[in-house]
């Protein structure tokens, strides 16, 4: 997940039609100047490690503000688990790999690791990842730092039912960014 320096995953005024908030930029040190993801260097290899997930886990506001990426999660066809407790809108049938869990995230994971096989799970979204967390159902966290202040928005990390211990596995430090990978103890 991109973050900010004091925590934030999306700024002020984020929703539907202002994804990311006002002024977002967590997800510049992936983009090339055209808008595209990068395909080379550190952010390359970040992205293609992304793209090497299995399947991927949700919440229900960040696959909505993406338009469900459009049925193809980076535009890769791995199969995409929605957590929410409602029913998905009609017109996401039209999207065959995505499916909302209704059932808590101990069962999103559960199908998302039965549908990646060998390959990983990525999991996104701010509340999404807090849930994995408390269930311990989350083995690493990758942050993509970037060298901004927020000052508001939406927390990756708001509030935790108690302390959680993490080990850093990896630091790859950039201009746009530090990456760093932890794998939770436990």
């Amino acid at each position: 997940m991109s973050v900010s320096v004091d925590g934030y995953v999306a700024g002020p005024n984020d929703g539907p039609g202002n994804p990311g908030g006002d002024g977002f930029t967590l997800h510049d040190w992936a983009l090339a100047p055209e808008g595209d993801f990068r395909g080379s260097g550190v952010a390359g290899k970040l992205m293609d490690e992304i793209r090497e997930a299995g399947a991927v886990v949700s919440g229900r506001r960040t696959a909505e503000q993406a338009d469900h990426w459009g049925g193809v999660h980076h535009g890769e066809g791995v199969p995409v688990f929605v957590l929410s407790h409602r029913q998905p809108d009609p017109s996401v049938a039209k999207y065959p790999l995505i499916s909302y869990v209704n059932d808590g995230i101990e069962s999103a994971m559960a199908q998302a690791k039965a549908a990646a096989g060998d390959r990983h799970v990525h999991v996104i979204g701010a509340r999404t990842a807090q849930r994995a967390l408390e269930a311990g159902v989350l083995d690493e966290i990758q942050i993509h730092q970037v060298p901004v202040l927020f000052g508001g928005g939406r927390r990756l990390f708001e509030v935790l039912p108690s302390r959680v211990t993490l080990e850093i596995v990896r630091v790859i430090d950039t201009p746009e960014a530090t990456h760093i990978r932890y794998r939770v103890r436990r």
